[in-house]
């Protein structure tokens, strides 16, 4: 089945008002807070549409809104949903009983710990960023879990949300909401080394592009990466590997040192940024040439070799502008043998 809807956030005082959708029976929202809104009647605009719907299921008026994007919702079990999706912060009127659910005015931030769609957390973001008029496609396996996302026909990363133990959890979540909300994941380290005559090893150091999410600029690990929904650590490993540097390396070849768990909070390009990760730590210890990498421009901007003891006393002085975690490089020192 397929049909065509709107859905509208409308803002009062720093709050949206949201929908409890409790009436209908085999309502494919049964239980999720939404916005309200509904389906198109026969030759209306997008426009039409909304202030029908917000007029019948509220008793409002909107007196000013902002057509904000397309939602492509696909239930997995069947259906298919064109969403208009609009916010507004300008109404008048009276409030009316709704017949779809129980209406509440809930604080922007504490809609997020409602009963809402993984895909809904994702178009939030996009409107807390104020993105310009986009196209969001969410695809579900028939029930609650998240398949794919595409943001303008690009396909956006999903990670698997960890239990402390490493476990899936059975949540799906797209790569933005899982660093605003500082959700655990998983994600793999892969520290490349050569011997020298100093500490015993040099390690390869990479500088983030200028266009990464966190810490652009500052140097890290040699080689990392997300590991995706339904992935695993060593394939990825290898991935990010070749993606990042053009290395073609097998999974024989990465020595596994041990499992990581780091977090940190910051603000990155105005926003909050919170990481939660498993970090599976390897060593690369082929033979590799700088000269013949092939670096990922949106990732990396350079590559430079370092003695390993050089390398931790700068990090412990400040003199080293870097983003890795301390306790880690130590247990990649003490794998190595020079701590």
């Amino acid at each position: 089945m397929t049909s065509l809807s709107t859905l509208c956030y409308i803002e009062r005082e720093g709050k949206y008002l949201m929908l409890h959708r409790t009436v209908k029976k085999n309502d494919v929202n049964q239980d999720k807070w939404i916005g309200v809104g509904g389906h198109f009647e026969a030759d209306e605009s997008p426009e039409e549409c909304l202030l029908r719907e917000v007029r019948e299921e509220t008793g409002y008026t909107l007196t000013s809104y902002r057509y904000r994007g397309i939602v492509t919702f696909v239930s997995g079990n069947g259906v298919t949903e064109y969403m208009s999706l609009f916010t507004a912060d300008g109404f008048e009127g009276e409030p009316i009983p709704c017949d779809e659910g129980e209406l509440a005015w809930v604080g922007i931030e504490d809609v997020w710990k409602l009963n809402i769609w993984e895909g809904d957390k994702i178009f939030f973001r996009l409107m807390d960023e104020q993105k310009e008029f986009f196209s969001l496609k969410l695809v579900y396996d028939g029930h609650d879990k998240l398949v794919s996302a595409s943001l303008n026909g690009e396909p956006m990363e999903l990670f698997d949300v960890r239990n402390p133990d490493g476990s899936p959890s059975g949540i799906v979540r797209e790569r933005g909401v899982a660093h605003r909300e500082g959700s655990l994941h998983a994600t793999v380290h892969i520290w490349i080394v050569r011997e020298n005559d100093k500490s015993g090893f040099d390690v390869l150091l990479q500088k983030r592009s200028a266009s990464k999410d966190s810490h652009p600029g500052f140097y890290d690990i040699s080689s990392a990466g997300h590991i995706a929904a339904g992935e695993d650590y060593l394939p990825t490993a290898v991935r990010e590997l070749s993606e990042e540097l053009g290395i073609s390396a097998s999974e024989s070849e990465l020595q596994y040192v041990g499992i990581h768990r780091g977090g940190f909070e910051d603000v990155f390009y105005g926003r909050p940024f919170k990481d939660e990760e498993l970090s599976a730590v390897y060593v690369y210890a082929e033979p590799v040439s700088t000269g013949e990498l092939r670096l990922q421009e949106s990732e990396v901007e350079e590559v430079v070799w370092i003695d390993y003891e050089e390398c931790r006393k700068r990090m412990e002085d400040g003199t080293l502008k870097n983003c890795v975690y301390a306790d880690e490089f130590e247990l990649v020192g003490t794998y190595l043998g020079v701590l």
